[in-house]
């Protein structure tokens, strides 16, 4: 017979969405200055 007695739930961790951890990580990267706008570019 299952038990029917009333349980308390743990609440549930409030999960983060991917665009708050990644404004959350650019926030702690140091600024550095102004990246080279062509740096990620491939030489052919």
């Amino acid at each position: 017979m299952p038990d029917k007695s009333p349980h308390q739930h743990q609440a549930k961790k409030q999960v983060k969405t991917i665009k708050e951890k990644r404004a959350e990580k650019k926030a702690k990267a140091p600024g550095g200055g102004a990246p080279d706008p062509v740096a990620h570019l491939k030489k052919r």
